[in-house]
């Protein structure tokens, strides 16, 4: 389902330019702000960096990319 929500210009302005850069749409870019902003929210002590390295593993596995990890 889908909304139609305004935004500050400066947040419109820097979604657009940063969903260039990472060659997201900037809905696409909003989007992954808000969920990587509720990750850090749900889990306070975990870095942005292992966010979104979860968040990219997560990713990988939901389209058959990822590898299971075999311990020693």
């Amino acid at each position: 389902m889908s909304t139609a929500d305004r935004f500050s210009d400066e947040l419109a302005n820097d979604a657009r330019h940063r969903s260039k850069v990472e060659q997201r749409s900037m809905t696409a870019q909003l989007e992954y702000w808000v969920k990587i902003g509720k990750a850090g929210e749900d889990n306070p002590n975990m870095t942005f960096a292992l966010l979104k390295e979860i968040m990219i593993a997560r990713s990988e596995i939901e389209s058959s990319q990822g590898e299971e990890y075999v311990f020693g």
